[in-house]
């Protein structure tokens, strides 16, 4: 149960319902924490194909669309969709950062 302290840190809710499980034991974060975090490392591994910040910045929408529909209640999103869409966001925001980074440097 250590491992769930990492999800505290992070800032992530938990909530189980929104958690994908293994073996009966739950994620430290949600699906959609877990999607940002794996489009994240996605991000990284593939430096040298960095997105312009456009499309960097459109595969946010998928992840504000789902998420703000969820929050206004108009609907309930599933677990794989908030992975998937956290997947793009998470893609999107690492390496519209990413670009940034480059044109600093």
């Amino acid at each position: 149960m250590k491992l769930m302290r990492i999800g505290e840190f992070s800032g992530c809710h938990q909530m189980p319902k929104r958690s994908f499980f293994i073996h009966g034991y739950q994620f430290p974060v949600c699906a959609r924490c877990t999607g940002l975090l794996v489009g994240n490392i996605l991000s990284i591994l593939l430096i040298p194909v960095i997105q312009p910040k456009a499309v960097a910045v459109i595969l946010l929408l998928p992840l504000a669309l789902d998420g703000l529909t969820q929050l206004a209640n108009w609907r309930e999103s599933t677990n794989w969709l908030r992975f998937l869409t956290g997947v793009l966001g998470g893609y999107g925001l690492y390496t519209a950062f990413l670009s940034l980074l480059i044109l600093i440097l």
